[in-house]
């Protein structure tokens, strides 16, 4: 996946959580729109962290096309 894909990517997924969130102004999610926004989140750490390698790799002189998708738990271990 190239920058601009991984830029339309975030985008898809922002737009997917914002819609999310306003369908359920003012009452409660379901557990499963619960459950989405949870993935969204976590993609959406994946694809920042994958554009971020990309332009180390990029800046360091390498082929930013062998920075790699991390996983769940390395993504959302950054946070603590």
């Amino acid at each position: 996946m190239d920058d601009s894909e991984l830029i339309r990517r975030i985008g898809d997924l922002v737009d997917e959580e914002h819609k999310l969130e306003r369908s359920h102004a003012g009452e409660p999610a379901s557990e499963g729109d619960i459950e989405r926004v949870r993935q969204i989140e976590i993609a959406l750490d994946q694809c920042w962290d994958l554009l971020r390698q990309r332009q180390a790799r990029r800046d360091a002189g390498q082929n930013p096309d062998d920075a790699h998708v991390r996983d769940a738990s390395t993504v959302e271990g950054y946070r603590q």
